[in-house]
């Protein structure tokens, strides 16, 4: 199988009043088309700064990436997010939905940033998908949690991406939800045929992929089960 992520001696700085801060150190990370790969860490170890230059959200300080084939190497921030729509599913901890939006276009929106047609018709086919065709003309603040939650993956598939990240996708909701939440994601991962990699604190959802990486002084390794 061919790797959809290469990472190669990544490096990551911020500059802070005093001095700069480094928070990845070298990082290097492969992951295989189909792959579902877990990556922990205790609190402010890098593991979102790692996603955000990962997806192109942000430009590394020095390092290697290519995503799906094409490399973010010197990319300016328009290419890189030519990049994340064409291959990347983003879900957030916090959703991230448009207020002004409805759940269906919400989930639209992606196809329409891309030019294509029939927004409207598979944004509605994707809540369909996650249980929300009911509630497609409904407003961000008129859902609960898990069903922001459920829009917002509806939203990261609409592409049909070959990456999907997840960062703390159950963060904000309660342990029930939470549950409901990530069963449908790997549900949807393994009807899709994507790659997965997903952010999380929770050992129990971590043990649900191939493999565990601990995200530690700025470095990955391998998680023994």
């Amino acid at each position: 199988m061919t790797d959809i992520v290469s990472i190669t001696d990544l490096y990551k700085s911020y500059d802070t009043a005093s001095s700069p801060v480094t928070v990845l150190n070298g990082v290097d990370l492969s992951v295989q088309s189909g792959e579902r790969v877990a990556i922990i860490g205790p609190s402010g170890s890098g593991k979102t700064t790692l996603l955000l230059v990962l997806t192109g959200l942000e430009a590394p300080s020095s390092g290697s990436i290519t995503i799906a084939g094409q490399s973010l190497n010197d990319t300016s921030g328009d290419q890189r997010a030519d990049v994340r729509r064409e291959h990347i599913g983003i879900v957030f901890q916090s959703f991230h939905l448009i207020p002004s939006l409805t759940a269906r276009e919400n989930v639209a929106l992606p196809v329409e940033i891309a030019g294509q047609h029939n927004s409207r018709s598979r944004a509605l086919d994707m809540l369909q998908q996650v249980g929300l065709q009911d509630r497609a003309d409904h407003y961000p603040s008129q859902l609960s949690g898990g069903e922001q939650q459920r829009v917002a993956l509806a939203r990261a598939l609409i592409n049909e991406p070959e990456l999907i990240v997840a960062d703390e996708p159950t963060g904000n909701l309660d342990d029930q939800t939470g549950e409901h939440i990530m069963q449908l994601l790997f549900d949807l991962n393994k009807s899709a045929g994507t790659t997965l990699i997903l952010v999380t604190h929770d050992n129990d959802l971590a043990s649900q992929c191939e493999r565990t990486l601990r995200l530690q002084a700025g470095r990955l390794q391998q998680q023994t089960r």
